[in-house]
């Protein structure tokens, strides 16, 4: 698909991945937000978790 849009299907190091992001971001921004998004969605599926398996109790 990455050919069909002149895209690498892939990269060697960060550094080539920066050249590419939106907004001007660079590679340690982009890095950051999307672990304090990972960490989040993970808190929160375990927050559902618990309160569905107090709910059955």
């Amino acid at each position: 698909m990455g050919w069909l849009l002149g895209l690498p299907l892939g990269f060697s190091t960060a550094g080539d991945a920066a050249n590419g992001l939106l907004f001007g971001w660079d590679i340690a921004t982009l890095q950051k937000w999307a672990l304090i998004y990972l960490g989040l969605s993970s808190l929160a599926f375990v927050v559902v978790w618990v309160v569905g398996y107090l709910r059955r109790n």
